[in-house]
């Protein structure tokens, strides 16, 4: 059984929330879970903070046992440093036009 850290949707139409859970890879998005390790809020409150809550302990637990977080996961536990961060899919290279590029031509 492969358990992976993934997001599960709540929330209505345009408000999502989140819960953070373990669960088995072959169970569905929103269905059967093995325990709650986080919440995130992705919508900013008025002060324009989004709200992310994380058992810290239970999800260092899961991680040492093998379980694999989604990519989304991933990213959020690599901004609070309990994962290292995960590489960058872009290169800062390409976003410099071609004509301004060091090392062209």
């Amino acid at each position: 059984m492969v358990v992976r850290l993934r997001l599960q949707r709540f929330g209505r139409t345009h408000s999502p929330f989140y819960r953070m859970v373990a669960a088995d890879s072959r169970a569905p998005r929103d269905g059967k879970f093995i325990e709650i390790v986080g919440t995130y809020n992705p919508i900013a409150t008025s002060a324009g903070i989004k709200e992310i809550r994380l058992k810290a302990d239970r999800l260092r637990y899961w991680i040492s046992v093998g379980a694999q977080p989604s990519d989304r996961v991933a990213w959020i536990l690599g901004k609070f440093g309990i994962l290292p961060p995960p590489p960058q899919r872009f290169s800062l290279q390409r976003m410099i036009p071609k004509k301004d590029r060091a090392g062209d031509k």
